[in-house]
């Protein structure tokens, strides 16, 4: 009798204990996804978009939580935040990985190096992309994919159509060696500044002016703080989504196979919208009757490209010979 007693409450037990084994299974595993900019531009539409498909892909066995705008950190801050592991996922811009030590990243902050997304492309989703991602992986990060955001154009509150209209002018830039070498081969003065402190600085005249796609330009509001807006697109912003390497090599095969195909359809995605966004946007800037617009022509874009060609050059022992030759030769860059 004692023995029957004993036997079902073991029975119970051993129930109760797969019960809480299932409950502490059932807990979904959280990647928290930070990044810089606002919801509706590009990078933040596909970030929601990822989390979306991560969820619905591994049927909630993952959950992905987006802070956008620099709700949990700013650019400065939230590298180092990923290498300890206080968040999962970021999207920063590939000038970041410069100060990071990386500095052949900055091969694309190179000045009309790209001619159009399909020359990107060729670099991006080919070999010196994930060439450029291995040497990551020594930091304890995991480059998972490049997203496009747009061709940068240049903004003031005095007319820009020539090199020398940018003379002297304090124009804020992400912290890259090749941007202050660009700006200086306008002969203008650059400023590193966070994103998130652009628009005070414009309108309080700290700065002068800025770079931007417009998605940034028009979403920040930047706009109602600018005069003039000339579409140069004389260099690229672009962000490399990455992870916490520890993190996700200790991820579940399935399931990290599972976040690999969300991610590849994210960036889909992210580079379709990407050019639309910063079309509809441009748009939006001429409607507001706050900026005026001038699209550079072929002449005035080939001034632009003589006066900052040159930085290359400067620039080639800081990002490696070997980088920029493969990404000459896969996208047949000609100065």
């Amino acid at each position: 009798m004692m023995l029957g007693k004993m036997t079902k409450t073991l029975a119970t037990l051993a129930v109760a204990s797969l019960f809480f084994a299932g409950a502490a299974l059932a807990e979904p595993i959280v990647i928290k996804f930070s990044h810089v900019v606002a919801v509706d531009t590009p990078k933040g539409l596909a970030a929601d978009f990822f989390k979306k498909r991560a969820e619905e892909l591994t049927k909630g066995q993952v959950k992905v939580e987006v802070y956008p705008n620099s709700q949990l950190y700013k650019d400065k801050e939230e590298m180092e935040a990923l290498q300890l592991g206080a968040v999962q996922m970021l999207a920063p811009s590939l000038a970041k990985f410069g100060p990071l030590g990386v500095k052949e990243f900055e091969l694309f902050d190179l000045p009309y190096i790209f001619n159009d997304y399909a020359a990107l492309h060729t670099v991006t989703k080919g070999a010196v992309g994930q060439q450029l991602f291995a040497k990551l992986e020594p930091k304890g990060i995991k480059g998972l994919a490049y997203w496009d955001n747009g061709f940068k154009s240049f903004s003031a509150n005095t007319p820009i159509k020539t090199p020398a209209d940018l003379k002297g002018k304090k124009l804020r830039i992400q912290s890259s060696k090749v941007l202050e070498a660009q700006m200086k081969a306008l002969k203008a003065i650059p400023q590193t500044m966070a994103f998130s402190e652009v628009y005070q600085a414009l309108q309080t005249g700290v700065v002068d002016g800025t770079e931007n796609p417009i998605s940034n330009f028009y979403t920040q509001k930047m706009h109602e703080v600018q005069k003039y807006l000339a579409v140069s697109d004389h260099g690229y912003l672009g962000y490399a989504v990455i992870v916490n390497k520890k993190f996700w090599d200790g991820l579940p095969a399935e399931l990290r196979g599972q976040l690999e195909t969300a991610m590849i359809e994210a960036t889909d995605y992210a580079n379709k919208i990407a050019k639309e966004k910063n079309d509809q946007d441009l748009e939006a800037v001429r409607k507001s009757g706050k900026t005026e617009v001038t699209v550079l022509n072929a002449a005035e874009r080939a001034e632009f490209k003589k006066a900052l060609v040159p930085v290359h050059e400067e620039m080639e022992s800081r990002i490696g010979k070997d980088i920029l030759e493969a990404t000459y030769k896969a996208t047949g860059f000609t100065k």
